[in-house]
């Protein structure tokens, strides 16, 4: 079997013209086709054709097998060639298509119409037909040879390059190693030459310090020298001169350095000098301005207005001095007024603390009129209102006035200062110079003035005004911004607070106790046991209790909690005096030698010392409950107090094996004694809180052992022994007498008693006898 592309080449055959007949064209018949050409006879036998070449395929596997239709004659035979040569030329096309390297290349392709070209007379079939099939794969070749030849001509050219490259590199490195040596040479002479302009300068520098003194010397000595300070440069002279003694006092080994020291210390004194006289002669000519105007003046809107907005316009038009001034303040002092560590601080603190002395007497002289009104007004409403609310409006306006000189200072100084316990800081140096008008280190004028006023004022109204203070500038609102205004008042306020007010009413309150407590005369109609009156349990209490439980509840509202706790002196004299007036008090009821007292003193110390320390349980120092309430701490003390412990404790002392002090837990021991004070630090708050306790739990020992032996002799029968009803009859009103409305205490109490005589019948103990002590 052969493809049809097998067949594609046929040789062409020249038609031959037809012989002229003398027929008509329309009759004219065609030649035969049969006939052989080149008039070969017809009856000459047909050579078969040569061996064929099969043209490669894209792929090794054979080809399809196809069915051609034979040809019956020559003529069908042409038709079946001609048909097969048109496939063939369809598929070459679309070969063509993806030829893209005939393009690149821009070869031109032979044409596939092989049977349109001449064959030349000489070419067997078999050769037309091997060039037809191999035509594709020579342009194949003939591409790649150009593509090699170009590889070639590549491959050549960079070798070259490779080669020249080759021969720089070379030549490059011959070079440098002819040059180095004498790199090694500039190299050294660059660094000889960045080490002599180095030491050059370092010569030029010194120099300039040395060679800047006779300069600052001519310029300070000048006759004209006084108008220096109200320029710019006058900052230059301080800067330069501050450097050169910098320099001199770091290199004391130099040349005539101490002598050159010492010479410009005395120019930067006398720079500061010219400095100080020309900011002091500047504030009297505006004061001698000001002064007079606001003197002259009634409305308190008018001085206000020439006291701040006047007198910082003039000020601050001498924008040469004012910098100057500045330039001085800042070089010993930050912007809040701490001090900064230096070389001249001494030589500028002491200009800045002159400065400031001369600002505070112009200022103080030139607000004096206004300051008078205060008072005066201050004055007026003490007599004609009282002394809280005279007090609170005279503290709001100096509270303004400090607000508003503040921020005056600031802006002529550039320095705002803090509070600070540093003897070299802004702060102290305003302190020092305390005048009438209040600012920023001065609160001295408020607290003279209130104080005065508060001396014959009653202990109420003290703590009711330290209240409003506290809660009104120095605490601040969940909502409130802390701003300038805001701190400044909380700074007035502390400082107000811990300096003058704090120390003043903690004197009111120990006058108070030594009035009310400490020299109370105990009544004999007071040393009694009285119902409770609508269930206020401090209703029946001793007046010196009830005294006492008022002075805690006033120092507590007056102070802050952190004061008003036992390290208070105060809180501490408050308890101590209480107890010793107690102590008395019990010794009179004891006197009565009757076997069953009427009030008990006992009985009488754990109502009073139960108040006393149930208050300041409740209060933490701090906390205030109401007086209703003034008993709901009483679970809590008498768990202090163990009476789940009794049995043991009643036993050992029955037994007379344990003694009541050896019982004592070690955090409820008893204290020493505690000698009369007029203050106390932490251990002796500390020491009263334990005297208070150690107090109360003998006094609740001796009572429920003296009712424990009542009720055992009476459950026992004895003969001198009273009946148990009438016992527990007595008993319980004694207990709803002392704790009416307490159920609780009566409860604890009973069952104490009821512990006592369990433990004096099993011990098989006597009757009732004195409590123990």
């Amino acid at each position: 079997m052969y493809e049809d592309s097998w067949y594609s080449f046929v040789p062409e055959v020249p038609q031959k013209k037809a012989p002229s007949t003398s027929q008509g064209s329309s009759h004219r018949r065609r030649e035969s086709l049969l006939q052989q050409p080149n008039g070969a006879n017809s009856n000459e036998p047909i050579e078969p054709l040569g061996d064929l070449i099969e043209e490669a395929g894209p792929s090794n596997d054979p080809p399809e097998p196809t069915l051609t239709r034979r040809a019956k004659s020559y003529s069908d035979f042409y038709h079946v060639v001609r048909a097969q040569l048109s496939k063939d030329a369809a598929k070459k096309r679309r070969r063509k298509r993806k030829d893209r390297s005939l393009e690149a290349l821009m070869v031109e392709k032979p044409e596939d119409d092989l049977p349109s070209r001449a064959t030349p007379p000489d070419v067997s079939p078999t050769d037309q037909l091997l060039e037809a099939s191999q035509q594709e794969f020579s342009v194949y070749r003939d591409q790649l040879a150009m593509t090699e030849r170009h590889l070639d001509t590549l491959i050549d050219d960079t070798n070259g390059a490779l080669r020249l490259l080759e021969t720089l590199a070379s030549s490059f490195h011959a070079v440098e190693t002819q040059t180095s040596s004498f790199q090694a040479q500039c190299d050294d002479l660059l660094s000889e030459e960045r080490r002599l302009q180095k030491l050059a300068d370092e010569v030029g520098t010194d120099l300039h310090y040395y060679a800047y003194l006779d300069g600052v010397t001519r310029r300070l000595n000048a006759p004209g020298a006084s108008r220096l300070v109200d320029h710019q440069n006058f900052a230059e002279i301080l800067t330069n001169t501050d450097a050169c003694i910098t320099f001199m006092a770091q290199h004391p080994t130099y040349r005539d350095a101490e002598s050159y020291l010492a010479r410009y210390q005395s120019s930067l004194t006398k720079a500061l000098h010219l400095l100080e006289s020309g900011f002091t002669n500047y504030l009297e000519r505006i004061s001698s301005e000001i002064s007079k105007q606001i003197a002259s003046t009634q409305s308190e809107a008018a001085r206000h207005a020439l006291a701040y907005g006047r007198f910082e316009e003039l000020v601050l038009e001498a924008d040469g001095l004012i910098s100057n001034v500045q330039k001085v303040i800042c070089s010993c002092y930050d912007q809040f007024g701490y001090p900064i560590a230096g070389q001249n601080f001494d030589y500028y603190s002491n200009t800045a603390v002159n400065i400031f002395a001369s600002y505070s007497d112009v200022r103080d002289r030139d607000l004096k009129p206004v300051t008078q009104h205060d008072l005066e007004a201050f004055r007026k409403e003490v007599k004609e209102i009282n002394v809280e609310t005279a007090s609170r409006n005279f503290i709001k306006q100096c509270y303004e006035r400090s607000f508003d000189e503040t921020s005056l200072f600031t802006k002529v100084f550039s320095v705002e200062p803090q509070f600070s316990t540093d003897t070299r800081s802004a702060y102290a140096a305003l302190k020092a110079h305390q005048k009438a008008l209040v600012n920023a280190a001065n609160v001295s004028p408020i607290a003279t003035t209130i104080q005065s006023a508060l001396h014959s004022a009653e202990l109420p109204t003290i703590c009711n005004l330290l209240g409003w203070i506290t809660n009104e500038y120095l605490l601040l609102e969940y909502d409130e911004e802390e701003s300038r205004y805001v701190i400044h008042y909380q700074e007035l306020t502390a400082r107000l607070l811990m300096e003058h007010l704090w120390p003043f009413t903690d004197t009111a309150f120990e006058n108070e106790i030594t009035k009310s407590i400490s020299k109370h005369v105990v009544a004999p109609e007071s040393l009694k046991i009285t119902p409770v009156v609508n269930g206020v349990v401090t209703s029946n209490a001793h007046p010196i209790a009830k005294r006492a439980l008022e002075l805690l509840s006033m120092y507590d509202q007056a102070m802050p909690k952190e004061r008003s706790q036992k390290s208070s002196p105060v809180i501490f004299r408050i308890v101590h005096e209480t107890i010793l007036a107690l102590q008395r008090a019990e010794t009179r009821l004891k006197a009565n030698k009757t076997p069953n007292p009427d009030p008990d003193p006992d009985l009488f110390m754990i109502k009073n010392l139960l108040i006393l320390k149930n208050e300041l349980v409740s209060l933490e120092i701090g906390d205030i409950r109401s007086q209703a309430d003034a008993m709901q701490h009483f679970g809590q003390i008498w768990d202090t107090l163990s009476p789940q412990n009794w049995m043991g404790l009643f036993r050992g002392i029955l037994g007379g094996t344990l003694s009541l002090g050896g019982w004592l837990t070690p955090a409820a021991k008893p204290a020493a004694a505690v000698a009369p004070t007029n203050g106390g630090n932490q251990n002796q708050v500390q020491d009263a809180s334990e005297k208070l306790d150690e107090l109360l739990r003998q006094s609740i020992y001796a009572f429920t052992q003296r009712w424990g032996g009542f009720l055992h002799a009476a459950q026992s029968g004895k003969r001198s022994a009273r009946s148990l009803g009438d016992v527990e009859k007595e008993l319980d009103e004694r207990l709803l007498t002392a704790f009416g409305g307490q159920p609780e205490v009566v409860a604890k109490l009973k069952e104490a008693i009821d512990i006592n005589a369990e433990a004096q019948k099993e011990l098989g103990g006597g009757g009732a006898k004195g409590g123990v002590r």
